[in-house]
């Protein structure tokens, strides 16, 4: 697969007008994404998140549900994005090591273009409410390396970010 040309901007008029891109002629297939975060705790916050024991409740309940809104409402958000049907978004959770709480985003559609932005926009979402849920007991928490894991569908087939 060929990178697009960097020269021509899909976003712009030829007169410089930011536009929507008319994805109208192209057929819609399935089309899935999967992004990243890793949310990053003291000791301390991890084992009330493992324990489920934080004052404001769970947190990774809360930050389910909020990444999956957030989904939902990506053409809001993001000024250029498209609405778009979503058929699922799964957020999970994993620990990556000590105080590293991995947060995953898989959105899924049927449509004319992509759904990296839902992705995306959920697991950042998802790992703001973590910060939101537990800033009453720790303010120093991190948010890092939100990013695309994988795409799927569409013209450009499959993509996958490379290893770290």
């Amino acid at each position: 697969m060929s990178e697009p040309d960097p020269k021509v901007f899909s976003h712009l008029t030829p007169d410089g007008r930011l536009t929507m891109v008319d994805v109208g002629a192209k057929t819609a297939s399935e089309r899935s994404a999967t992004a990243a975060a890793v949310v990053v705790v003291s000791a301390r916050t991890e084992a009330l998140l493992r324990e489920r024991a934080l004052p404001k409740g769970d947190a990774l309940v809360a930050a389910q549900v909020a990444g999956i809104l957030a989904a939902k409402r990506t053409a809001e958000l993001v000024p250029l994005c498209h609405g778009l049907p979503l058929s699922s978004v799964d957020i999970a959770f994993s620990w990556r090591g000590p105080g590293r709480l991995e947060v995953r985003a898989t959105a899924r559609t049927i449509a004319q273009t992509g759904v990296e932005m839902e992705a995306l926009t959920a697991v950042s979402i998802a790992a703001l409410t973590i910060y939101d849920m537990v800033k009453g007991v720790e303010r120093g928490v991190t948010i890092e390396r939100i990013r695309l894991l994988e795409k799927r569908g569409g013209k450009s087939g499959v993509w996958s970010a490379p290893e770290p």
